[in-house]
């Protein structure tokens, strides 16, 4: 099997530009995935975010991970547990509106940093679809405009700590699914590993590279792309030794933002290829996924061709 994408994002500055956009455009065509490195937030804010996120871990979130476990009586189980998963979160908003302030347990510090933090992410992250814009075919600014909806997009970040699992052939860090979102950039632990993608019918691990920026595309770029870019089955491993940590971001569509397929694209399939995703209204989407996140996602694509008739299209159609 091919090697997992690895790039380099300075390389776009200078003479490997074209060589490193066909990296890009592989990787979104046959992995879903890529890992970036060279990607311009500072290595001293990442050592930072990673020591102050185990740091709250440890003071704020173990004891109570410690104290699920044993109340749901995990560390016993004996046969294959479906319906949760290893792993101790919280969850940051910060468009349209932050919550930052409402978070409990945070230092006034870590609150301050994990707003730079998400700056810096959110540049990158649209940076990142004018690239994919670029490699569509599509228009800059684009995909930007498709997610923009009245508000502007939805961007969080999940905070995810996956502690040793007594049990990790029963129990799941995280079950296998696809995001339902936009694109998605993980800062991740480099030296405990557990993520791991769906290619070609077999798991590969993603690697853990110190300073790194993972992406993963979700369900909203491969509709946007008619299916030319596709999200991804991944799932995280649990671990008997060490804690994992993962702090991964969702740049998302606004919740009325309409997604369809970009009628560039279509203009340029056959005609059935034309109708093969849906329209319909993110928010609308995100209730289906709700209930349905561990599932396969051609099922909610085909449920959003039964709703998606009646939206209009959104302000970027004549885009």
């Amino acid at each position: 099997m091919a090697n997992f994408p690895l790039i380099n994002l300075e390389k776009l500055n200078g003479a490997e530009r074209d060589v490193t956009m066909e990296k890009i455009k592989d990787a979104c065509e046959n992995w879903g995935f890529f890992e970036l490195m060279n990607h311009g937030i500072p290595h001293e804010l990442l050592d930072k975010v990673e020591k102050m996120t185990k740091d709250h871990y440890k003071k704020c979130m173990e004891q109570r991970f410690k104290e699920m476990v044993a109340a749901k009586a995990l560390e016993g189980v004996k046969a294959e547990v479906t319906d949760m998963d290893w792993e101790s979160t919280f969850f940051l908003r910060h468009l349209p509106i932050s919550n930052l302030n409402e978070v409990p347990d945070l230092e006034d510090e870590y609150r301050q940093l994990m707003k730079d933090f998400a700056s810096k992410l959110e540049k990158l992250a649209e940076e990142l679809l004018d690239l994919l814009c670029e490699n569509l075919g599509l228009e800059k600014g684009y995909l930007k405009k498709a997610f923009y909806g009245s508000k502007g997009p939805n961007f969080g970040t999940k905070v995810s700590n996956y502690p040793p699992c007594p049990k990790p052939d029963l129990i799941k860090g995280l079950r296998a699914h696809t995001d339902a979102g936009g694109i998605i950039l993980l800062f991740q632990d480099d030296k405990v590993s557990g993520l791991q993608l769906l290619k070609d019918g077999e798991w590969v691990d993603v690697p853990s590279m110190r300073h790194s920026i993972v992406i993963n595309l979700g369900d909203q770029i491969e509709v946007i792309s008619n299916g030319k870019y596709k999200s991804v089955m991944h799932r995280v491993i649990a671990q008997t030794n060490g804690t994992r940590m993962s702090i991964a971001s969702f740049y998302n569509p606004g919740n009325d933002a309409v997604i369809y397929p970009a009628p560039t694209l279509l203009e340029k399939e056959p005609t059935e290829k034309e109708q093969a995703y849906p329209k319909f209204v993110f928010d609308d989407y995100m209730k289906l996924y709700a209930g349905l996140k561990f599932q396969a996602k051609e099922p909610r694509f085909e449920a959003m061709k039964a709703v998606g008739a009646n939206v209009g299209l959104g302000p970027v159609a004549t885009v």
